[in-house]
């Protein structure tokens, strides 16, 4: 068993009841940094039904990055909650900013939210909006693309690292795929199924051969022949970015989908897309704020529609 540090701790808060009780769970990081969280104690049926209301956990910024300053930052993220009502779920918008919150190394806390039964003090902490929001200093944020600009703009260098890409066309990069795989996931006509099909691999090819093409960094001027291809890990380089936290959780919900629903894999010579996965999944800014795919199955399991004959 490897040393367990105790750099991540969660806390699950109930409802108050007439007895004021409050569940607490506690998870903490392997010295690799993979997550092991302890497994709950069955409780009674009302108990359980308790804990689904807020999942909280609270996240230390690298060492690296911290400061004393930091302590004027207090940061608490809400995301979408998944099936148990504590999990994370499905939500790409959710995970974006939990990448680029994790990215800039900031402590700050999360708290999964049950859509379903959304507690009032956050329903007061903002009345008519479903996750991802945020608090910073008190003030709450809202709207997804705002969040990620005001990080971007307060958390700046020196002290925190800058994210947007240095290459303007990553921003844009598989731009239309989370479109093209919601059309054709939610295809129930037989007849459009292959046009459908179709035109979501022509946006994975597009894709697939931007991430093969050099940036220009990778390009030897005094170099003759071809061009080499691209090995880069990310959308603009060695480096996740804003545009990666954008795109990798969209990906990633259409690799699981349409393999489960669909019998459709993305082609294995889109070798530009399968590095860029594969590299995803080796770090934990992104595979620590994926939802199971169970719960990206479960989401989709009504809106994935059958095919009729």
């Amino acid at each position: 068993m490897k040393e367990l540090k105790s750099v991540i701790k969660d806390e699950s808060l109930s409802k108050k009841t007439k007895h004021d009780q409050v569940k607490k769970k506690r998870v903490v990081l392997l010295e690799d940094g993979q997550s092991y969280t302890p497994q709950r104690e069955e409780t009674i049926p009302e108990e359980k039904e308790e804990v689904k209301q807020i999942f909280r956990r609270k996240v230390e910024g690298h060492p690296e990055h911290r400061t004393l300053q930091d302590e004027h930052h207090e940061i608490c993220l809400y995301v979408k909650a998944g099936s148990d009502g504590e999990s994370i779920g499905n939500c790409p918008f959710s995970q974006r900013i939990f990448m680029i919150l994790l990215l800039k190394g900031v402590p700050f806390t999360v708290t999964t939210v049950d859509v379903k039964r959304k507690p009032a003090n956050l329903q007061d902490l903002a009345p008519g909006v479903n996750p991802p929001f945020m608090t910073f200093n008190g003030k709450v944020k809202v709207d997804v693309n705002k969040i990620e600009e005001f990080l971007e703009e307060t958390l700046a260098p020196p002290r925190y690292p800058r994210l947007a890409p240095k290459h303007r066309e990553a921003n844009t990069a598989g731009i239309d795929i989370f479109a093209k795989f919601s059309a054709y996931i939610k295809n129930s006509k037989r007849e459009t199924h292959d046009a459908l099909e179709r035109a979501l691999l022509k946006s994975l090819l597009h894709l697939d051969e931007f991430l093969r093409t050099p940036l220009s960094e990778e390009i030897d001027a005094d170099a003759a022949g071809d061009l080499p291809e691209s090995s880069r890990s990310f959308l603009d380089g060695p480096d996740l970015t804003l545009a990666d936290c954008n795109l990798l959780p969209k990906l990633h919900i259409l690799k699981v989908v349409t393999k489960r629903y669909r019998g459709f894999e993305i082609p294995a010579e889109m070798t530009g897309v399968w590095r860029y996965l594969t590299c995803a999944y080796q770090r934990k800014e992104f595979t620590s704020t994926c939802p199971a795919e169970r719960e990206i199955e479960f989401v989709y399991r009504d809106a994935a529609k059958q095919l009729k004959i």
